[in-house]
């Protein structure tokens, strides 16, 4: 929805402002930081995953669970989501979102090729992100 927020001075609107909130989780969005690594098995690609409503909004108290699963010469090396306090194991295929965010560390192996990670929640549309090994 919108909210309209309207500061008034004196009886004059002297600010409107339209404040989105976002809506129920719907989708998930990949983003990588690096669509190219090297095949060395050591080079890295950070790929946020952001927990979105239909118009594309983050939803900031969105929790999902969500699972990772990698095609290709690659690893998932880790998965985060920024809580500090979480007890879920850095070395994993899953991860919950924390803040509607969360993030999975995908890690090159030795031979050149195309890696493609799919994130999928229960009730989410998937997403998927293709990553160069060369």
């Amino acid at each position: 929805g919108v909210l309209k927020a309207v500061t008034k001075k004196n009886g004059q609107v002297v600010l409107t402002r339209e404040i989105k909130t976002a809506g129920k989780p719907a989708k998930i969005e990949l983003l990588a930081d690096r669509s190219k690594i090297t095949a060395d098995a050591k080079d890295l690609s950070f790929v946020t995953v952001r927990i979105l409503d239909e118009e594309g909004n983050l939803v900031p108290n969105a929790d999902n669970l969500v699972q990772f699963k990698l095609e290709g010469a690659g690893t998932i090396a880790g998965v985060d989501n920024g809580f500090q306090a979480s007890l879920e194991p850095f070395k994993a295929d899953y991860r919950k979102a924390y803040r509607g965010l969360c993030l999975a560390i995908i890690q090159a192996k030795d031979k050149a090729g195309k890696l493609k990670l799919t994130a999928t929640a229960e009730g989410l549309k998937e997403a998927s992100v293709v990553i160069t090994v060369k």
